[in-house]
């Protein structure tokens, strides 16, 4: 049983950190509704960003994290600006190739400043924490504690606010909000803001856990992406939920069967949801 439970715990800490990146991703889908491969790169760009504010610039810990958020927050919008938004009514074989193009530059260009050896950041809590037999560090209650505050106020945002309105008016119809006087380019830079925001968070939260690599961000995006069609296009609730479940089928999987294969039953939980529910957890079926 304490087994089982400590890969329920170790399933819900890496659901937390695919839910926040998987939200990002399905934000900017909504408004864009061309897939940005290029979110797992942003997401280890954060992640390189806070650990050169804190191993250069002696930042702690959570300042590191905001000013990521912040930074990344400003390259999503030059992403959009100069990236994506040219691109806007024509085929959307030519947004695809942007972002490839965009993932190889984000890359290469961490590759040769800070080099291709893997890299941590310091612990900030590293104290063990012993809880209903499960033992962990403080860092891993953080990322599950942060995802849950972070997911909350986002949706708060989106549902209670007027920017969050604008938001949702623009992923349902932009040429109608763009008729009614909502400024969809502001709403486009303002999402990409947020995803790449919460994708550098996610990557923050988790560098003290994990090993940052330039090419960390290329699975992740698979990953994103197999969350978003399994909680259904454009869902945010399953985007939340979807991330949950691919963090315990990967943590029951690899603990209980072979961590080698964590990442094929990750696809396998996508192929056997789409073939009970075609339009994905929270999707609806098109007219």
């Amino acid at each position: 049983m304490e087994l089982f439970l400590q890969q329920v715990f170790n399933g819900i800490m890496l659901g937390s950190t695919y839910a926040m990146v998987a939200l990002g991703l399905t934000l900017v889908f909504g408004i864009l509704h061309v897939p940005n491969f290029a979110h797992g790169n942003l997401y280890m760009l954060g992640a390189y960003v806070t650990f050169f504010l804190i191993s250069l610039y002696q930042f702690g810990f959570w300042a590191a994290v905001i000013s990521s958020m912040v930074i990344l927050g400003v390259v999503g919008m030059l992403v959009e600006r100069f990236v994506y938004r040219p691109l806007i009514g024509q085929p959307h074989i030519n947004m695809f190739i942007s972002a490839i193009g965009l993932l190889i530059l984000l890359e290469n260009s961490v590759a040769v400043v800070w080099g291709t050896s893997a890299k941590r950041i310091p612990h900030p809590y590293p104290d063990t924490v012993h809880l209903l037999g499960i033992t962990t560090t403080q860092q891993r209650l953080i990322v599950i504690v942060a995802a849950v505050i972070m997911i909350i106020l986002l949706q708060l945002f989106i549902k209670k606010t007027i920017h969050g309105t604008t938001i949702e008016a623009v992923a349902q119809d932009r040429e109608g909000a763009q008729l009614v006087g909502i400024n969809v380019n502001w709403v486009s830079s303002m999402t990409f803001a947020i995803s790449s925001a919460f994708a550098a968070a996610a990557a923050s939260l988790m560098a003290p856990i994990f090993m940052i690599t330039p090419t960390m961000g290329a699975l992740l995006v698979m990953k994103a992406f197999v969350i978003i069609i399994l909680g259904g296009l454009g869902s945010m609730q399953g985007a939340i939920l979807g991330g949950y479940i691919l963090g315990l089928v990967e943590s029951l999987g690899g603990g209980f069967i072979s961590a080698a294969y964590k990442d094929v039953f990750a696809f396998g939980a996508l192929v056997l949801i789409l073939a009970i529910k075609p339009t994905g957890l929270f999707g609806k079926e098109s007219n």
